[in-house]
């Protein structure tokens, strides 16, 4: 019998990937069984492209990394951040002969819940949302419920596990328990690939903005991983490769000296550029806008009309006249963008000049 596409392909994965990769016949399947199997991509091919071609996918390029609606042309946004994070996964995965999809689909869909304004949004709805907020959480919704018209994206088993598992605040890169880690390692790849990419790109960004010079990075820490940033990520990357290898053991690690530089990074950061009096001046506006918004729209009663804001008439449509529940009033704001909940909060709050002839 002659193989399609499809199959060919995962008869390579079970030639050449490692005994811990997740082959894509073995995925645990999607959350509701679909009829159409595709003859030419694999089922995390698939889960890559939905995600990329996903409205929710494009609004990330207008949402906020560390520096709020940057005027810079070079700063980061979120969607930059996902591609950075996705490109150091894909190293990894295929420095470890992982399934390189499935930690691309990881990637690009893991922020896919984030707040405007980066984490002033998200500590904000956490506070006024009864239930509490994470994005990672929220990423799993807009997979799940809220994309495609409410329809969902119906992602694989693999991929949303390894997105509502890979956030980890201010916790151990790689903790020794399993139950804080994404089931497959190409999961545990993204966890580890997306602090990896933001201590880098944050501190580049923040010498951009003269808020760093290289020379604050304590000299232990650069003669670990170097002195800029494509060399830090380099010291990551082989460090973490090198020592997976060495042990073998279907677990990810990084050296002792190696993991201990990262957190510290990380540290160093949240010091000197995340509770920046000029990143927090801005982070507490921001908080004021979600407040506000949130409060309005929890308020008021929106009748089918058309108002100004598209995505403001489909709220309405979906709300059909009533006061929305916390739950609806939340998913709005999480989805918008930092350019949309500003232009909105002018629209609904600023005074409009106007004249009589």
């Amino acid at each position: 019998m002659t193989l399609n596409i499809r199959q060919q392909h995962e008869e390579r994965e079970r030639q050449m990937l490692s005994l811990h990769a997740c082959l894509s016949v073995n995925s645990r399947g999607r959350l509701r069984p679909e009829q159409n199997i595709c003859d030419l991509r694999t089922i995390f091919q698939r889960d890559r492209d939905r995600v990329i071609h996903s409205k929710t996918f494009r609004r990330l390029k207008h949402k906020t990394q560390v520096f709020l609606s940057p005027a810079g042309d070079h700063y980061r946004t979120r969607l930059t951040h996902v591609l950075e994070v996705s490109q150091i996964a894909r190293t990894i995965a295929v420095c470890l002969r992982l399934n390189e999809y499935l930690t691309e689909a990881i990637a690009l869909a893991h922020d896919l819940g984030h707040t405007p304004f980066g984490h002033a949004g998200e500590v904000t709805l956490n506070e006024l949302h009864p239930g509490g907020f994470k994005h990672n959480v929220q990423s799993l919704r807009v997979v799940d419920v809220l994309e495609n018209d409410h329809q969902g994206l119906n992602l694989s088993w693999e991929v949303r596990n390894g997105i509502v598992k890979h956030s980890k605040g201010y916790g151990k890169i790689l903790p020794e328990g399993t139950a804080e880690l994404a089931a497959t390692l190409e999961g545990q790849v993204v966890r580890v690939a997306d602090i990896m990419a933001y201590v880098n790109h944050d501190m580049d960004d923040a010498l951009r903005a003269g808020m760093l010079h290289e020379s604050d990075l304590p000299a232990e820490l650069r003669n670990v991983v170097g002195d800029s940033s494509s060399r830090r990520i380099d010291a990551m990357v082989r460090d973490l490769v090198a020592e997976t290898c060495a042990r073998d053991d279907g677990l990810l690690h990084l050296g002792a000296l190696m993991e201990e530089t990262i957190s510290r990074l990380r540290m160093f950061l949240y010091d000197n550029v995340y509770r920046n009096y000029r990143v927090h001046n801005e982070f507490i506006k921001a908080q004021k806008i979600i407040r506000e918004l949130y409060t309005f729209f929890l308020e008021h009663e929106f009748p089918g009309g058309s108002p100004t804001f598209c995505e403001t008439g489909e709220f309405a449509k979906r709300v059909g006249g009533q006061k929305p529940p916390h739950r609806q009033v939340c998913d709005f704001i999480a989805g918008m963008t930092d350019r949309y909940a500003l232009d909105l909060y002018t629209h609904i709050f600023m005074p409009k000049p106007w004249s009589v002839f």
